[in-house]
């Protein structure tokens, strides 16, 4: 077992190209590279790339983590069913480990991910509030605009073998547990459906969760959510994107289990993308939460469904 640190990209596939590329841009990403066969998209962070889109028919075909060193790949190749640690000769280069969990889905380990120039994040001030003053002099005067997307943040995966994933994604990459969703009531719990996942960095604080493993019918993509600035950048792109043709699925709001901010909107294929900041951040010592399965979907406030 390694522990990785990370979500670093999802792979898509779809008909074409052009389409997903100028969703994307509306969304808030930007093209780190493009060749005949795949496009590569990346945020304002230095990481060459978060979203994957190669051509063909519409799918949901995997996802990248972060290796914690060259050596973890190392390990993580001796798995039943791993790759070699291979040179990765797509753009943003590395090197990686493939393997395939329980549903299918290609799961990459990769390392040393080429890094580019950070894109300047624009208005970003502090916010007063009733007890906070923390902007004295500048004015904020904002537009509709796209959003700044930062990094790819979380994924949710609808499990066919969903006890087979939960197993996969604890006992292979050291994800912990920070809250278990179960079937039933509050004085009548049942069996576990979903769980939500983070990584285990040991003291250092991280994402309340990088996936959220569900029990499915079938195996598929729930959502992928990628971080922006804060509110008003989130609140922003709600702005921009209502003037597009886009579909938007629930929001803005805010989550109860991990408490993220959000905004969800469908790329033209279906596939769900969700803007998200202030989320809670946990470390090794947090224990895991229980509560009924009803409360993934719950929120603190949102317009209605």
């Amino acid at each position: 077992m390694i522990n990785v640190q990370d979500v670093q990209y999802i792979r898509l596939r779809a008909p074409d190209l052009d389409k997903m590329e100028t969703f994307l841009s509306e969304f808030g990403m930007h093209r780190s590279a493009r060749t005949d066969k795949a496009l590569y998209m990346r945020g304002t962070d230095a990481e060459h790339t978060v979203h994957i889109t190669e051509l063909g028919e519409p799918a949901f075909l995997g996802m990248a983590f972060n290796a914690a060193s060259e050596a973890d790949l190392g390990v993580i190749s001796e798995l039943d069913g791993a790759s070699d640690v291979l040179d990765n000769d797509e753009p943003c280069g590395g090197k990686k480990v493939i393997l395939t969990d329980p549903d299918g889905l290609k799961v990459e380990i990769i390392h040393g991910i080429n890094k580019l120039e950070a894109i300047p994040v624009k208005e970003v001030t502090p916010f007063n509030s009733g007890s906070r003053r923390r902007r004295v002099g500048p004015i904020v005067r904002s537009y509709p605009r796209p959003s700044q997307i930062k990094r790819l943040g979380h994924i949710v995966l609808r499990c066919g073998d969903f006890k087979g994933c939960e197993e996969f994604y604890r006992n292979k990459l050291g994800m912990l547990v920070s809250d278990f969703l179960y079937r039933g009531e509050e004085d009548n719990p049942g069996d576990n459906a979903a769980e939500f996942l983070r990584c285990n960095r040991g003291q250092e604080y991280t994402d309340h969760h990088t996936i959220l493993v569900t029990d499915a019918d079938e195996a598929g993509l729930g959502h992928v959510a990628f971080e922006v600035e804060d509110w008003n950048d989130l609140s922003v792109g709600h702005w921009h994107m209502q003037g597009t043709d886009y579909t938007h699925n629930f929001g803005l709001g805010r989550h109860i289990l991990g408490s993220q901010l959000f905004d969800y909107w469908s790329d033209p294929w279906g596939n769900n993308h969700e803007h998200w900041t202030d989320g809670d951040l946990l470390n090794e010592d947090t224990e895991a939460g229980s509560f009924p399965l009803h409360t993934a979907r719950d929120v603190q406030w949102a317009p209605p469904r």
